[in-house]
């Protein structure tokens, strides 16, 4: 037991204490409490991640090897703890837009449509229309990406959601395919309702990082697309803590953009995404009415995504 309080108490020394926002007042409420939480796994998860490694290192024969290999241990404590705090910050920059009340909307089969009569006796979202059969390519990145809106519905949490499989592939190789599910409610607002998604290396699927379902294991689902969009409106599009956690700003109604297979003049909308998980990546996105998204950008970068062909 004494061996086991000191390698804690070293542990601790070694990551410091979670904390609250730097030189701020802890504030009260569910969403800046559960920034709270979150950064407090997240120091956890980094502790596990170095003493594991740790004894990966002790397990290496050649003496070189071994010293190296704590070598590169040596600011892993800083750095995971870095990264914690930057994930908290922008938790609680997010809680600032939507305010400090439990993340909990309505997901019912009652205030959603049936996805195979949009486009018929349902009017499509202009901005995120999900009709069946509509095959998309992008290309930015030194990636090609297909975006196909299938036929197939699959109920989560008893909605019925539209099945849109996107892969992404590098000199002609699969990188990462994912079939994201979306509805569109009554009201015309499309949600995202889940996605399975696997990173691929030679052939073979080697990471899941980011799969979810609303409904399970306390996973909700996010808006996509609003009904009416108005500059300024904050929302999230999905919210499996620690796993799905991106956040979008609508920042204009009246943007302009030209790629290979649409433009829009003053009349695309403009959002600009994020999330938590990495707290660095920002992301701007064009939608043009009657289309959907025709072009990401980085903002950072200037790396462009662009549309190059539509197929109906």
């Amino acid at each position: 037991m004494k061996t086991l309080i000191i390698s804690l108490g070293l542990s601790l020394a070694l990551l410091g204490q979670p904390a609250t926002a730097s030189g701020s007042a802890k504030k009260e409420g569910a969403c800046s409490s559960t920034a709270t939480v979150a950064q407090t796994a997240c120091v956890y998860d980094v502790l596990d991640s170095y003493w594991i490694s740790t004894g990966k290192c002790k397990n290496l024969a050649d003496a070189s090897a071994r010293a190296e290999c704590f070598a590169d241990l040596k600011d892993f404590p800083r750095e995971g703890r870095q990264e914690c705090a930057a994930q908290m910050a922008a938790r609680l920059d997010l809680c600032d837009d939507l305010g400090e009340a439990p993340y909990d909307p309505p997901f019912v089969p009652s205030l959603f449509v049936n996805p195979n009569h949009i486009g018929g006796a349902v009017a499509p979202n202009p901005l995120y229309p999900l009709i069946a059969g509509q095959v998309r390519r992008f290309r930015g990145g030194g990636e090609q990406i297909t975006v196909t809106t299938t036929h197939e519905v699959a109920l989560i949490s008893g909605v019925p959601c539209r099945a849109v499989r996107d892969t992404v592939r590098v000199g002609g190789k699969i990188e990462e395919d994912t079939t994201d599910w979306f509805a569109q409610d009554i009201y015309g607002n499309v949600w995202y309702c889940g996605e399975s998604t696997a990173e691929y290396e030679d052939g073979r699927p080697v990471n899941v990082d980011g799969s979810f379902k609303a409904g399970i294991d306390g996973a909700k689902p996010g808006i996509i697309m609003k009904a009416a969009p108005a500059v300024g409106d904050v929302y999230r599009q999905e919210f499996d803590l620690g796993n799905a956690e991106d956040a979008a700003e609508v920042i204009n109604l009246n943007g302009s953009a030209r790629v290979p297979a649409a433009s829009c003049a003053s009349n695309c909308l403009v959002t600009e995404e994020t999330t938590a998980l990495s707290p660095d990546a920002l992301e701007n996105k064009y939608y043009k009415p009657g289309v959907g998204v025709i072009l990401e950008t980085d903002p950072t970068t200037g790396e462009r995504t662009e549309l190059i062909e539509i197929i109906n």
